[in-house]
């Protein structure tokens, strides 16, 4: 007996495109940028279709001949942070700055791209805590425009096309993991109201004191102690960043890989 055909995932992307002569006076790249405004502002708690309409001067159902609910907003906007994302041209892959040479010119774009997500992840510090249930944020427009040229990447640095969606969601996941306790991180410090540095700087005799039987992490902290805290996570993401990359282009050059 064939198994019960269910209907296929919602999504805001899937909806149909209304004619032109159908469009509501309120476009959906208004509701979008004006819902990326509100998080920016105050965060994700802010964000209803009420709150969104008051600033809009629209009524809430004003937006449902766009998205049917607060979860394909959020999808949309999503989607609409991904567009700041930049990838370089394979040719800056031979940009010393970029750790890379003419012998790995894939490595320069992939780098690129990382530090612009993270980038976009930390002008935006409330996607830290959608990202994980945001739906299937994946087939927006700029993902998908994102992920065809992360492919195109790693497909010209030599990996199989099953290994070059492999390496593409392996550095993806590399900065959103640690990108996202970077956004955590700082919505908490803003929320006091004092710069990073600044709270840094108070917590750092708690954390050694914590840290007194622990031969280790008060060397750690003693380190740190004059370094600004921004530099220090740099720092930490530059150091896994480009020990990733060095995983993925060992893989390239071993024997049998098929890469």
């Amino acid at each position: 007996m064939p198994a019960e055909e269910k209907p296929p995932i919602p999504s805001v992307w899937a909806h149909p495109k209304r004619r032109k002569r159908e469009q509501p006076a309120l476009s959906r790249d208004q509701i979008v940028a004006e819902a990326l405004h509100l998080l920016d502002e105050e965060g994700v708690e802010a964000l209803s279709m009420r709150r969104l309409g008051a600033r809009l001067n629209a009524g809430a159902t004003s937006f449902y001949s766009h998205v049917a609910n607060k979860d394909e907003l959020i999808e949309l906007v999503v989607d609409e942070v991904y567009g700041e994302i930049t990838i370089a041209d394979p040719h800056d892959g031979t940009d010393p700055a970029l750790g890379a040479g003419p012998h790995d010119a894939w490595r320069g774009p992939a780098i690129r791209c990382a530090r612009s997500l993270r980038s976009a992840i930390l002008r935006h510090p409330w996607m830290a805590s959608v990202l994980g249930a945001v739906g299937v944020s994946y087939l927006g427009p700029n993902m998908m425009r994102l992920s065809e040229e992360l492919l195109g990447i790693f497909r010209k640095a030599g990996f199989p096309a099953d290994e070059a969606d492999l390496a593409m969601t392996t550095l993806i996941a590399y900065v959103t993991g640690i990108t996202i306790g970077e956004a955590a991180w700082l919505t908490m410090v803003a929320r006091t109201g004092e710069t990073e540095e600044h709270w840094f700087e108070r917590l750092l005799p708690t954390a050694e004191k914590a840290a007194e039987s622990h031969p280790r992490l008060r060397e750690k902290y003693a380190e740190q102690r004059d370094a600004h805290p921004g530099s220090v996570r740099d720092a930490k993401f530059e150091y896994g960043l480009q020990r990733v990359l060095d995983g993925l282009a060992a893989r390239l050059s071993a024997p049998g890989s098929g890469a």
